[in-house]
């Protein structure tokens, strides 16, 4: 089967209800476990797949990235060299890059600056580094396919930072919470809202041109 990984319920809720889906949600830390858990019912290939940050600035938001491979801090994994082909085939405007790892949502511009110049990362998650290391260590085929949701130049509002709990569902309160105490983020809170939108519209057509089983070329 193929194990799909990704941060938020709205994501998983794209690759329908039947989906192998892992949910990070806002914290990683528990992300490698899950994916253990589900790879252990018989996983066979694992894609991260969803929405990212871009660190190239010339990645407008709405690109899709399939990932070349992933690096967190020195170390970096390869993707699977004929499931890119594949994916590239499908989705012939999309970008192909490596895929930067974090362990938090990067909310400054000089911080994606920095991990860009420092990396050469086209773009950046909380996913897929950890489901590169995961299937490595099992020797299954990994991929991904991330459509860029901020650019670059885009700063985050801080109520972004504190905005998914465990299970990648939105947590009202605490981004009214935010809003209450810091309410001049509340423009950048309606724009970040709709690249999302316009981020996850895009998911849904790579998904939609792909199939259910991402085009893996291990499956069938």
């Amino acid at each position: 089967m193929l194990v799909i990984v990704t941060g938020m319920r709205r994501e998983a809720r794209i690759f329908g209800r039947d989906a192998n889906v892992v949910v990070c949600g806002g914290d990683n830390s528990t992300l490698a476990a899950k994916l253990e858990a589900t790879l252990a019912r018989g996983g066979r290939a694992v894609i991260s797949a969803g929405i990212c940050g871009g660190l190239s600035p010339a990645l407008a938001v709405g690109t899709p990235v399939i990932g070349s491979g992933t690096v967190r801090q020195k170390t970096r994994w390869s993707a699977d060299a004929a499931w890119q082909d594949a994916l590239a085939a499908k989705i012939p405007h999309a970008v192909r890059g490596t895929i930067a790892g974090s362990d938090v949502i990067l909310i400054d511009p000089a911080h994606k600056a920095f991990l860009y110049g420092e990396t050469g990362a086209i773009a950046v998650d909380m996913e897929s580094h950890i489901c590169a290391r995961i299937a490595a260590a099992r020797g299954v085929p990994f991929a991904v396919l991330r459509v860029v949701s901020d650019a670059a130049a885009n700063e985050l509002p801080p109520a972004v930072s504190r905005a998914l709990d465990a299970k990648g569902k939105v947590r009202m309160g605490a981004v009214l919470w935010s809003v209450a105490a810091q309410p001049r983020q509340v423009p950048e809170l309606l724009q970040t809202a709709r690249n999302t939108r316009r981020a996850l519209a895009e998911l849904l057509r790579c998904f939609d041109l792909l199939g259910r089983d991402f085009a893996c070329p291990y499956l069938g």
